[in-house]
């Protein structure tokens, strides 16, 4: 039930209109003056303000100024008589939602009030789920503990309040547009559009138009104006991914759009200015294609502001757990009792852990999605999961790779070396747990981290 606060220095007034309010469903409450009402928000939750303009000290454009200040989007119904029509436009132009003239039709003003309210709770929930993105997409929702992970953060911590263009390389599924989304999200831009365009989707023609947009009539079918993705993000931020596959003709104009700020739409003539932040993602060596002759140096070098390399998964083992735990806790919720996390047996961590992982996080998240619905239990086994990755041969050895001279005992003082970090990566430093996977006491563990010097 909405609370709808009335203004008024006369006693008749806000009862009648409290009466007509009830009998809608509405809640009323009531103040006598600008000073009670500004009060009374600092105490009630109200959904709407109603006011007279006439009143004595504090007039009700002097409040209508004080409750934006407050909250911005709290609507304002002002009411005023036929002679005060100039200050109610006035206080249209302060941010008042519509005025209303005494005196009024009962349907006209419950009218006036609905729709306020609506937008009201539209606006509120737009709040929400703005929130609710940036929560999602915020710094800590990306997985990874590694060092490169650690110094990606702190890189796109530092570059998310900027304007400047950011480079994001990387193989397929490594996290790209959630790196784009957390820069965006932590921007000064994040309440304005991310606008993603994926420029391997579209043949030449169809990218141009749009990203550019078309007047009506510029080739066949465009039987209207319509805006390009340049256009629509506006104040916003535009993520091109897969920049790589951007034909030569294109980015010819991309760097014209980015020197000049400006835009033409396909088929017309007209200059648009446009104001958005880029950002672009590729799983190809951009500087390699370079010199390749497959991409523009000085459009490189314009995009190439600010970079970060995304490590394939295989690159950064020990994140692989905590990568586990997160898409576990995730994909649980409505597949077990009482929507608790489920668990996962050591036997299978390890399997995860020596896989290869080509599709890297996404492969890893597809993987845990099936083996929490296929799981009969609260623990997923290796039976649980995939059968290429319980058939997968671990690469432990590069055996060709062994340079020549090196001995037997050194071969496999490395290789115990190696099992050891491993298993204190998936057991997360518990030396009880490494030991099990391991296959041997605490007590050996104990004395197989002092030899290695991995006791610190």
């Amino acid at each position: 039930m909405e609370n709808i606060l009335i203004v008024d220095d006369e006693k008749n007034y806000p009862m009648i209109i409290g009466e007509i309010l009830q009998e809608e469903g509405y809640t009323s409450l009531t103040a006598s003056s600008g000073m009670e009402a500004l009060d009374m928000l600092k105490t009630e939750l109200i959904d709407m303000v109603l006011t007279d303009v006439k009143m004595p000290g504090m007039d009700g454009i002097q409040l209508l100024e004080k409750i934006k200040e407050i909250n911005p989007d709290l609507p304002v119904i002002i009411m005023t008589a036929y002679g005060s029509v100039e200050k109610a436009v006035e206080a249209m132009h302060k941010g008042a939602y519509t005025f209303i003239l005494k005196p009024f039709e009962n349907q006209a003003l419950i009218a006036h009030i609905a729709k306020a309210i609506s937008v009201y709770r539209i606006v509120q929930e737009n709040s929400i789920l703005r929130d609710a993105i940036s929560s999602r997409y915020s710094f800590n929702n990306i997985i990874g503990k590694s060092k490169p992970m650690q110094e990606i953060y702190e890189l796109i911590k530092k570059v998310a309040p900027s304007n400047a263009s950011f480079l994001i390389e990387g193989e397929s599924g490594t996290g790209k547009e959630l790196v784009a989304k957390s820069i965006h999200y932590n921007s000064l831009r994040k309440n304005n559009p991310l606008v993603a365009v994926n420029c391997s989707a579209f043949a030449e023609t169809l990218l141009e138009s749009e990203l550019f947009g078309h007047e009506k009539g510029a080739f066949t079918g465009a039987s209207t104006l319509t805006k390009g993705r340049f256009e629509i993000s506006d104040k916003g931020t535009l993520f091109l991914d897969e920049i790589g596959e951007l034909p030569i003709s294109l980015q010819v104009k991309l760097l014209r759009v980015l020197q000049e700020k400006t835009i033409e739409r396909v088929g017309g003539t007209t200059s648009i200015p446009v104001d958005f932040r880029l950002i672009v993602a590729t799983n190809k060596n951009l500087e390699q294609e370079v010199k390749n002759g497959n991409f523009r140096e000085d459009l490189y070098y314009r995009l190439n502001v600010v970079k970060a390399v995304i490590p394939p998964l295989r690159e950064r083992p020990e994140d692989i757990p905590l990568l586990i735990k997160h898409f576990i806790e995730k994909y649980t919720q409505g597949q077990h009792a009482a929507g608790t996390a489920c668990e996962i047996a050591p036997e299978a961590v390890k399997l995860l852990f020596d896989y290869q992982w080509k599709g890297n996080v996404r492969e890893l998240e597809n993987v845990i999605e099936r083996s929490v619905i296929l799981c009969n239990s609260d623990t997923i086994s290796p039976s649980d999961l995939p059968l290429q990755i319980r058939q997968a041969i671990p690469s432990i050895l590069d055996l060709e790779g062994i340079p020549d001279g090196v001995g037997l005992a050194e071969t496999l003082a490395a290789v115990e070396k190696r099992m050891i970090q491993r298993a204190m990566k998936l057991s997360e430093n518990v030396q009880t747990k490494a030991a099990q996977l391991l296959g041997i006491g605490k007590s050996g563990l104990n004395q197989k981290l002092k030899k290695f010097n991995l006791d610190k």
